[in-house]
């Protein structure tokens, strides 16, 4: 099978634990592109802090961001589809954080807002740094022209679990997931990265079988058993592991290369 249209998760995936892309990696995706496949970032993070990756490898094309709430256009940085939330159904999650003191986000495609930017702790200002971006302090939600596409929770593993199971025992009207051990993400019930992998192969003219998509952790899923192919990683859970239709080498051993050289350049 010829694979048309390649989505490669960033984080645990395409990077290694340093934030990397590796030499070698880097060299297989460009001999891939050279065969007229298209390679795409479908990430949890934003355009902004995604983007620069696909710079970095010499890449256009497309970064589904935001764990598939947005999809922006590289070169341009045009945001060509969004699963949008209202406002006013953030309320009680805000509400929720600020009681148990839980740290919380606010994104919009290319802009995110947190309670104080001056009281970030030096543990979460330390992770914005990690992942390349900045955010700003949440102003009157008249103020905010872009649509809102996800509100993130962060913390220590052992309370974002707790989170997790709190929230669990709501009745919820938007998608939660897993986006890392760290994280809880509220975003669109419509949004996943299966369902704007979709729309973009659609968009493309592929077909399901012509999709090769590689990732590593629970907000993979969707885009893994979306794909005509579903690789994930080995550091990946093994609830992860099992909805790919095979596992490759783990993030540090070079795992985006191995399975790009087995199915695109044999």
């Amino acid at each position: 099978m010829k694979y048309k249209l390649i989505a490669l998760d960033v984080d645990g995936t395409l990077l290694n634990d340093d934030h990397e892309i590796s030499q070698q990696t880097k060299e297989t995706i460009k001999a891939v592109a050279e065969t007229g496949a298209e390679i795409i970032l479908c990430t949890g993070r934003g355009p902004l802090n995604s983007i620069p990756f696909m710079e970095e490898m010499g890449l256009s094309g497309y970064v589904i961001s935001h764990n598939g709430a947005a999809t922006a256009k590289v070169d341009t940085k045009e945001i060509v589809h969004h699963f949008a939330m209202e406002p006013i159904s953030l309320t009680p999650f805000m509400q929720y954080c600020r009681e148990k003191g839980i740290h919380f986000d606010i994104n919009t495609p290319y802009d995110m807002y947190v309670d104080s930017v001056d009281g970030l702790e030096p543990v979460v200002r330390n992770m914005y740094e990690n992942y390349l971006t900045l955010p700003f302090n949440l102003p009157e939600w008249s103020s905010i022209k872009e649509p809102i596409v996800k509100f993130t929770m962060f913390g220590e593993s052992k309370v974002i679990d707790e989170v997790y199971k709190d929230l669990s025992q709501w009745e919820l009207e938007l998608n939660m997931l897993r986006s890392g051990d760290y994280f809880i993400d509220l975003m669109n019930n419509e949004a996943s990265k299966g369902n704007a992998l979709k729309q973009l192969a659609m968009k493309r003219g592929i077909q399901q079988e012509e999709v090769l998509a590689i990732g590593n952790y629970f907000n993979d899923i969707t885009m893994l058993t979306y794909a005509g192919k579903g690789i994930a990683m080995d550091n990946s859970p093994i609830e992860v592991k099992a909805a790919a239709d095979e596992v490759t080498l783990s993030n540090n051993e070079g795992g985006v290369h191995a399975a790009l050289l087995k199915h695109c350049l044999s």
